[in-house]
């Protein structure tokens, strides 16, 4: 069915159908397993395995945000890309990918430099911007590439 999408739950991992209409009205579902709320701002990714769950069964563009601990300018960047998240939360899926973690992962998108901002559409990645950001850039960039 067209009007509906798969939203991974970010907190059990399970995949929830919503409906693209009630989500463009502002509607936020919460997740059929464990009640968490679907969408809660940027998602910070737990495990290798979790980021490629999401990845695969989520049918909103994935905006993710490769950082580490350590570097100063992604913590700077942080607060910019949550509030990114919630403008968008309902268009795109926002994922923040801790590159000390989910080594895995970051090898397989070839980061280089961090912070990186990737955005995956059906599982592969259609754009890429490194550097810190604010938040109206973060949007514009989204927005260049087809997340309004």
């Amino acid at each position: 069915m067209d009007d509906e999408i798969h939203v991974v739950c970010p907190q059990c991992g399970g995949v929830n159908r919503a409906s693209r209409a009630k989500l463009a009205e502002g509607k936020r579902p919460d997740c059929g397993a464990c009640g968490a709320p679907l969408f809660d701002g940027a998602i910070d990714v737990a495990n290798d395995a979790a980021f490629a769950r999401h990845v695969a069964r989520t049918s909103l563009p994935i905006l993710v945000d490769f950082w580490a601990e350590w570097c100063g300018p992604c913590k700077v960047m942080t607060p910019q890309f949550v509030a990114a998240a919630i403008r968008l939360e309902t268009r795109a899926r926002f994922l923040k990918a801790n590159t000390e973690i989910l080594r895995e992962t970051a090898a397989r998108f070839g980061i280089r430099s961090i912070p990186t901002l990737a955005l995956i559409r059906d599982g592969r990645e259609v754009a890429r911007q490194a550097g810190a950001m604010d938040v109206n850039s973060i949007l514009r960039w989204a927005a260049g590439h087809g997340v309004e």
